[in-house]
């Protein structure tokens, strides 16, 4: 048989890692606007007149394929506590659902 479901350590889950989702998903927001500023930075770095090989010589350079690599590291903290996040609020849906289930039930043997 499976645990009973505490609403309250579903509760306690979300509030306690509330800050450690908002700093990942900080995190995320400032390395995705920070990667407009990287490619514009090193497309000013590249002594070529056309666009498009500005753009390529940003778009392949080792700083900015590194700054997307944390861009990656940082979209899956952010999801996986997100889906941490969605999974203990089902939990507390469960609970309501067999809660209201029991009530019924209560009242039908009455």
């Amino acid at each position: 048989m499976a645990e009973p479901i505490d609403p309250n350590k579903a509760v306690d889950f979300l509030l306690s890692n509330a800050g450690k989702f908002a700093k990942a998903k900080s995190e995320r927001v400032h390395l995705e606007e920070y990667r407009k500023s990287k490619k514009a930075l090193l497309m000013a770095e590249c002594a070529e007149k056309a666009v498009n090989a500005r753009e390529q010589y940003a778009y392949s350079h080792p700083e900015y394929i590194a700054l997307l690599e944390g861009y990656k590291a940082a979209v899956e903290v952010e999801e996986q506590l997100r889906w941490a996040q969605i999974a203990a609020q089902l939990r507390v849906e469960i609970w309501r659902s067999q809660e209201a289930s029991n009530r019924a039930q209560d009242r039908s043997l009455r």
